[in-house]
């Protein structure tokens, strides 16, 4: 995905709207100032969220970061890559530093008629938070 065409939160998730499911993941610059990831924790299939509340966590060496809910809405896809179903897999966490906008996806969230991303930073207005948190 096109990071200049997805919506942001302020706490580091992008969004990207199709029909009425938006796609979650955290952006590049999460990533990069977690460092050391090794583990993501998503909800299940079905689970409800509400916008602003957490969601899950991203686990890394050094912190633990809660993953927020930009909408209102219900999990309708998880990526099993990153947070597997099955105990004994092993999750890819790589996805997160290789392709934070695409493969690493986090979650579907299924929103109500009407519901928007239009409460979200635009890319340039994510551009200036995370230049003005850089210093």
């Amino acid at each position: 995905m096109d990071p200049n065409k997805l919506r942001y939160t302020q706490t580091h998730e992008w969004t990207s709207l199709e029909g009425d499911v938006v796609t979650v993941g955290i952006t590049a610059f999460a990533v990069e100032q977690l460092k050391d990831i090794y583990q993501v924790e998503l909800p299940r299939v079905g689970t409800r969220v509400t916008a602003g509340k957490d969601f899950g966590q991203v686990e890394a060496v050094k912190a633990v970061a809660d993953l927020i809910a930009p909408v209102d809405g219900e999990i309708v896809a998880i990526n099993e890559k990153l947070a597997p179903a099955d105990p004994q897999a092993k999750p890819d966490i790589d996805l997160l530093t290789q392709d934070p906008y695409g493969a690493g996806w986090m979650v579907k969230i299924k929103i109500p008629p009407g519901g928007s991303l239009a409460h979200l930073l635009t890319a340039e207005e994510y551009q200036k938070q995370i230049e003005s948190e850089a210093h």
